[in-house]
């Protein structure tokens, strides 16, 4: 198998093709290809489903790479200097086993679509410029362990996708009404019992392709009630006085309801995704 990607990767550089698929070569080891960074002329670069647990940090000289897909490694920590690919656009990270982003990751000044689904990041895993990146378009951070969403999440201005099903978030921060550019939004099976009212100004049922999910989280029964109806319902009741009373009345209840979640699924993906 090696001796095949060795001739694809020569192949590729030798004839200066802008896209390289790697997908599921049983890959470990990318420095056993040097080759491959020096296919400067790479737009789209497909490493997924292979066994990779590393990043080098010369992926750098992949100066004109526009789209990278590592999705179902093993990757557990990434070099700084991957936000230095100016031109990224789009960054799948999903289904590895990453617990920290390094340094100055926010760097990136292109990048639209980052997905980091099914890791193990918190909110301690985002380096401080990570809310910098403006030109983002779709996040999605499903199936990781946060518990909080910074403050800071209203700074990504151009956001229309944000996806953080299955976490542990507590609660929202009221700036995520900020993102007046959000088309969905999901939620599922987290620990969320009220929602801020700052959401209530987000457009999350203006047309078809609209999407608020919240199933799976102890929400207060009026909430879970309207969220039956549909999400236009909901999101006009966090507008209500009413709401706000039941909201303050609940914050000063001494215990809040807790979701006990399977981890099944999680534990067999990740029995799937680990080293032979």
């Amino acid at each position: 198998m090696a001796k095949a990607v060795r001739k694809l990767v020569d192949d590729t550089r030798k004839s200066g093709h802008h896209e390289l698929d790697l997908d599921a070569k049983g890959l470990s080891d990318l420095l056993e290809f040097p080759e491959l960074f020096k296919c400067t002329k790479l737009t789209r670069l497909t490493l997924s489903h292979n066994k990779i647990t590393a990043i080098p940090p010369n992926i750098i000289d992949l100066t004109n790479v526009e789209s990278i897909n590592l999705f179902d490694n093993h990757v557990e920590s990434l070099p700084s200097a991957i936000s230095g690919l100016l031109k990224l656009k789009h960054l799948n990270l999903g289904m590895n086993k990453l617990s920290d982003l390094p340094r100055g990751f926010g760097s990136f000044p292109m990048l639209e679509v980052l997905d980091l689904t099914y890791n193990n990041l918190t909110e301690a895993s985002l380096p401080s410029n990570f809310f910098l990146l403006s030109q983002l378009r779709a996040l999605y951070m499903g199936d990781n362990e946060f518990t909080r969403l910074p403050k800071e999440i209203g700074n990504l201005s151009n956001l229309q996708i944000l996806v953080l099903r299955d976490n542990e978030l507590e609660e929202l921060p009221a700036e995520i009404g900020k993102l007046t550019k959000l088309k969905e939004l999901h939620l599922q099976c987290n620990q969320l019992t009220f929602f801020p009212t700052e959401l209530a100004g987000l457009a999350l049922y203006d047309t078809s392709k609209s999407v608020l999910k919240a199933e799976g989280n102890p929400l207060l029964p009026e909430l879970q009630q309207k969220l039956k109806i549909g999400p236009k319902h909901m999101l006009e009741f966090l507008r209500s006085s009413g709401y706000s009373l039941l909201v303050n009345h609940f914050k000063a209840a001494p215990d809040r309801p807790v979701v006990e979640k399977d981890k099944t699924l999680k534990k067999s993906r990740m029995k799937k995704n680990s080293p032979d």
